[in-house]
């Protein structure tokens, strides 16, 4: 590299650090420092001029590296196809780099942590929301000196379109790390604050989406926590909303967007006129939305992954500023947390079936599309199993000759197993009358982890394929955990260039900042 371009990097860092947005943590938080002076010089290998006229995050939550594979396969499996050789549409794109996930107290990390640091450049504590590492968990007070400016709040504040898009509640950790500044990520309404918050007025996250009017476009679920419970819930009667305090944001947020439209269901949804609509709420469920198997039980409909994406994208590509859009595959992790991997595949599945929409719909030109996790899962996948074997199956191996063996292998005991495994989860042998030998042995106890099975199940005549299977586990636990190791970044357009090698998690926001542009100076407002 030449002399001037190295100056060149030397400037851009410091321009990165001293950018609006680019929220310093404290100095034990090194990684900041680190991701910057990676971004330099990662930005000077980017032709001059070249910028992103609009972002696409895509985080599949949980969405480890073992998860990838084992759906890429399972996707191929379900075209008839013996699946290893097909491609997930994000693995199609051309840069790939990994991401380390540790917070700045805990080596395996979770949701809030993670994505703030994806969201504002800083890393920070475990649980909290938008807050540097000075951050208290759960202590109101110490927000304010701890506040980081979020990657959509300085969109926004540019003159930007903005979107989230989650299968989760809208107000739930990853989605609420884009627009929300809570000291625990649980705060989702009023009626999950401590009493000193609730008495210092302290707004919770559904409070924050609609009073900081960051976000342009919100598809989720969680209606509950917009809605008071003194009201039943409009759309399911039967159920009320979650809110202490009497206040019904939804219609608040009406109220402040009288332009904008507010649907609960997928036709109302498909029915907006989208270059007629600045502002656009979905919320289909009162908690998380249905996972993707299941979707098609919902007798209101709801829009699938891949369906919000396209609206969100249609709504906010009518800014002449361009746009930023998160889009979060929310229930890949919720479903490994249950033990449940043929719902964590097809939740991946469709995750990647959203960015193939986000891929048609615009242009690689001028739009940046990042694809990523926010931490992995304890998904295994080993034992040897011959090509094209079913990827949710027993293994079954090859004989002496190379071919297909035609019975399962056994482990030490003698007994079969499947491909996929968890480390840890409700599927440990006999813990849970959900697994199939374990409600026949312990039909007495509750879901979780009590109880020991004197060797594993035989699984010769389980249809281990079932939807509602619950994969083993090595370790008893009431849900499986989250893993440690790093995670994929794939990514294409405008900047993608800058995400290779081996980065910590923060670089995502300096990396998507620097493709902006943001360096060359504000933007004039909307």
């Amino acid at each position: 590299m030449s002399i001037a371009r190295l100056l060149a990097a030397a400037s851009l860092a410091a321009a990165l650090a001293a950018a609006p947005g680019c929220a310093r943590g404290p100095a034990v938080d090194a990684s900041f420092a680190d991701a910057a002076a990676a971004v330099a010089r990662a930005r000077a290998l980017v032709p001059p001029g070249s910028r992103a006229k609009n972002v696409i995050v895509f985080v599949g939550d949980g969405m480890g590296i073992s998860t990838v594979t084992a759906a890429r396969i399972f996707d191929g499996q379900l075209r008839g196809e013996s699946g290893e050789e097909n491609h997930l549409a994000f693995e199609e794109l051309p840069y790939v780099a990994l991401s380390k996930t540790y917070s700045t107290n805990l080596q395996v990390s979770e949701s809030a942590a993670t994505m703030t640091a994806m969201m504002t450049g800083s890393k920070t504590k475990a649980d909290v929301i938008g807050l540097d590492a000075r951050a208290i968990p759960s202590d109101w007070t110490s927000v304010a000196g701890s506040r980081a400016r979020t990657l959509f709040e300085e969109a926004h504040a540019r003159g930007l379109a903005t979107g989230v898009v989650t299968t989760t509640r809208i107000t739930h950790a990853t989605p609420a790390a884009c627009y929300a500044h809570v000291p625990h990520r649980d705060w989702e309404d009023d009626t999950q604050l401590p009493e000193a918050a609730r008495a210092a007025d302290f707004p919770d996250i559904a409070r924050q989406l609609v009073e900081s009017d960051t976000i342009d476009v919100a598809l989720g679920g969680g209606r509950a926590q917009f809605l008071p419970k003194t009201e039943p819930d409009p759309e399911r009667p039967d159920t009320t909303g979650a809110r202490a305090d009497g206040r019904n944001l939804i219609a608040e947020w009406r109220a402040r967007h009288p332009d904008g439209a507010y649907v609960w269901n997928r036709s109302d949804m498909i029915a907006v006129d989208s270059h007629a609509t600045i502002h656009l709420l979905g919320l289909f469920e009162p908690s998380h939305m249905a996972f993707e198997a299941d979707r098609g039980e919902d007798k209101a409909g709801e829009p699938s992954l891949s369906e919000m994406t396209a609206k969100a994208i249609d709504v906010l590509d009518r800014d002449p500023h361009g746009f930023l859009l998160m889009v979060e595959g929310g229930r890949i992790d919720q479903a490994h947390h249950l033990g449940n991997a043929y719902r964590a595949l097809g939740e991946t599945v469709e995750f990647a079936n959203a960015v193939r929409v986000a891929l048609l719909m615009t242009d690689p030109k001028d739009t940046l599309i990042v694809v990523t996790a926010d931490h992995s899962h304890v998904l295994t996948m080993a034992g040897y199993p011959a090509r094209g074997n079913d990827i949710l199956g027993l293994v079954v191996s090859v004989d002496e000759r190379g071919e297909r063996a035609r019975q399962p292998m056994r482990d030490a005991s003698g007994l079969p197993f499947t491909t996929l495994s968890y480390a840890n989860g409700p599927g440990y042998t006999g813990a849970s009358p959900e697994q199939p030998e374990g409600a026949k042995h312990y039909p007495h106890l509750p879901t979780g982890y009590r109880g020991i099975h004197k060797g594993r199940p035989d699984l010769s005549h389980i249809d281990t394929t079932s939807p509602d299977y619950l994969q083993e586990a090595t370790v008893p636990a009431r849900n499986d955990t989250h893993a440690g190791e790093d995670v994929p970044i794939y990514a294409g357009g405008p900047g993608a260039e800058m995400f290779h090698g081996v980065q910590e998690q923060n670089y995502v926001y300096h990396a998507i900042v620097a493709a902006l542009g943001w360096s060359e100076g504000p933007r004039p407002p909307r």
